[in-house]
């Protein structure tokens, strides 16, 4: 089978995603190409895993002028195709454009990883941007159930689960010693040998909730504990004011080994807004570390009853439940057991291999 890949811009669980697609494809023998914006390639190297790559700019904002050339590229280059799967809503999008007139049009499935949470025109261009999706799509791919409400709303014929496993966890570079002297090396006060560390990985953007993070940090713990944050964004020179300022217990760490800093992690605090399937509370599950997270979008099916759950914004719920964990062995215990079980259970790479393969077929046979 022809399948052509198209996503957008993407510096963490899209594009991963889509890599671990291209493998399990090229792997049993399917045709692959990828169109999306250069930097994309670099990042995750679709050709190195089997596909063809073409390159398209598929920017975050609509461009009127730029749109149009990105189309009329799509349109050759998905041609001869039998499914088009495109990743994220303005990938979906300008696919359902480069399809308009087709002879053969090939079956179209677009996956939404995440949310709409941007008000104003903003919020009215993705608005319209989802109706086009929902319209045109022969099969739309949701990571939450609320999106897949949503969609349903804007006028989606046949609405699915995505299943979004993360990639295998790595293998830790450093032993648990040397992270924990690097983190004490990179703070003004470093914490006691012992202090526990509070994991959050993260983009630092608006969706990710870091100012109800920094909110809860500021209370006082018996444990006294450093939070860390893995990640990197256009929030950093805001975030890092706040904490200079406000002399919080937070280290903005930067990207990271994920494997290494959860041999340290007393727990991953997780405090978006909204989340779909998030590859890092997923990563916990799998280490068996205890999870604190907001009850949004696709997480609370994803926990199960594997984490404590807070409402997004509220940083009293918050930290009271990073208390909690801190200060009760017994319960910490109880939820690193139930995070191990529930990381057991969670769908694989094959899983989602076999399940794309299955609309892809469903789709060109329509």
């Amino acid at each position: 089978m022809k399948v052509a890949l198209v996503l957008g811009t993407s510096a963490g669980g899209v594009g991963r995603h889509v890599r671990m697609l291209v493998e399990g494809l090229t792997g049993g023998g399917d045709d692959v190409v990828v169109a999306g914006p250069p930097s994309v390639e670099e990042s995750f190297g679709f050709t190195a895993a089997g596909a063809r790559f073409a390159a398209v700019p598929i920017a975050d904002r609509p461009h009127p002028v730029n749109d149009l050339k990105s189309v009329a590229r799509l349109r050759s280059i998905i041609r001869g195709a039998q499914a088009v799967h495109a990743h994220g809503l303005r990938a979906g999008a300008l696919s359902a454009a480069a399809l308009i007139g087709s002879r053969r049009r090939p079956g179209l499935v677009v996956t939404l990883h995440n949310a709409v949470t941007a008000g104003g025109a903003i919020g009215a261009v993705y608005g319209a941007l989802e109706r086009i999706v929902a319209r045109r799509a022969d099969r739309v791919l949701v990571v939450s159930p609320d999106l897949g409400e949503r969609m349903r709303a804007r006028g989606a014929r046949a609405v699915s689960a995505a299943v979004v496993p993360a990639p295998r966890l790595g293998t830790p570079t450093r032993t648990a010693a040397e992270v924990r002297r690097e983190l004490a090396g990179r703070v003004a006060s470093p914490p006691s040998p012992e202090a526990p560390v509070l994991l959050t990985v993260a983009r630092l953007a608006q969706q990710k909730g870091l100012e109800t993070l920094l909110d809860a940090s500021a209370r006082p713990y018996d444990a006294r504990p450093l939070f860390v944050v893995a990640g990197d964004g256009p929030l950093r020179a805001e975030l890092q004011a706040r904490i200079d300022a406000e002399d919080l217990p937070v280290l903005l760490h930067g990207w990271a080994n994920t494997a290494d800093l959860l041999q340290v992690a007393a727990a991953v605090v997780v405090p978006s807004r909204w989340e779909g399937q998030p590859l890092s509370v997923q990563e916990a599950l799998r280490a068996g570390r205890p999870v604190i997270a907001t009850r949004v979008g696709g997480i609370p099916g994803m926990v199960g009853d594997a984490a404590l759950l807070v409402p997004p914004g509220d940083a009293d719920a918050l930290g009271g439940e990073i208390a909690r964990v801190l200060g009760d062995a017994a319960l910490a215990e109880r939820l690193a057991a139930a995070s191990a079980r529930r990381g057991e259970e969670l769908p694989g790479e094959a899983d989602a291999v076999r399940s794309a393969l299955d609309v892809y077929l469903a789709v060109s046979r329509r």
